[in-house]
């Protein structure tokens, strides 16, 4: 009997997919990226770890989504009782405003797989810097370095008074 033998792709790329001792760690269910000593900033590896993460995320929102639809189209039957059926509306109105947020995020989620596909993700649109991994892994689509995600904010809050 002939045993079978499977080539890995990388080192890198294989760790990616390994699920982390604390399953809390996981980033919509992947583990955090391992750097190699000597790795490149947003080498393909890399790339490839955000764009799992990136088509990962977007596709747990499109299963919300439908999950949405289903359940509006499940409990749409007329309530005979008014304060029911204004629980009711209230509550997909909520639910309505809660999937166009996650509409947008959609949107801006495939403009950031966009910017992987041009080699211009993982780098601070306002003065160039790495943004970094772990940034990124907390927030895939992020296009600002913290320093200028933070002054940002500082400006923000000033206009509006905050």
């Amino acid at each position: 009997m002939a045993t079978r033998t499977t080539e890995k792709p990388t080192a890198v790329a294989d760790k990616t997919k390994k699920k982390p001792a604390v399953a809390g760690a996981l980033i919509h269910g992947l583990a955090p990226y391992k750097e190699v000593k000597g790795e490149d900033y947003m080498s393909d590896p890399q790339r490839q770890h955000f764009r799992d993460i990136l088509h990962s995320w977007k596709r747990e929102l499109m299963e919300e989504v439908d999950r949405t639809v289903h359940h509006m189209q499940d409990e749409s039957g007329s309530l005979p009782d008014p304060n029911d059926r204004a629980t009711q509306e209230e509550e997909f109105s909520l639910e309505l405003r809660t999937r166009d947020r996650e509409r947008k995020l959609i949107k801006k989620i495939d403009q950031t797989l966009e910017r992987i596909e041009k080699d211009d993700y993982g780098y601070c649109d306002d003065c160039g810097v790495e943004i970094g991994i772990r940034r990124l892994e907390a927030r895939p689509t992020a296009t600002l370095c913290i320093d200028c995600k933070s002054l940002q904010e500082i400006k923000e809050k000033q206009l509006l008074g905050g």
